[in-house]
C-alpha cells in the first residue's frame, strides 16, 4: 500500500507543481497556481490527507485537511 502524503503547492521553473511531502519529483507541473491547486485537493481528498500551499516565497501560505485533522473544528450550535 503506497504511503500517504500531505500534497505540497510549491513554485516551479515551468510554473507551480503539487509535491508529495518528501519527493524530489513532482507529481504534477502546472502553469498556474490554482491548477496545480486543483489537482493537490482531488489528490487529498483521494488520499484523505492535507494540502499545503506555499507562495512564491517558499512559506506555506494556505492549506485545508481532507480527514487527517488531529484537532478537527467542533460545531458550536
Amino acid at each position: 500500500m503506497a504511503t500517504r502524503k500531505n500534497q505540497h503547492v510549491v513554485k516551479h521553473p515551468d510554473g507551480w507543481a503539487v509535491k508529495g511531502a518528501g519527493n524530489s519529483k513532482a507529481t504534477k507541473v502546472s502553469k498556474t497556481q490554482q491548477e496545480a491547486i486543483d489537482v493537490a485537493e482531488r489528490i487529498a481528498r483521494n488520499q484523505r490527507t492535507d494540502t499545503k500551499i506555499h507562495g512564491r516565497d517558499g512559506k506555506i501560505r494556505a492549506g485545508n485537511s481532507y480527514g487527517n485533522d488531529p484537532h478537527p473544528p467542533k460545531d458550536k450550535k
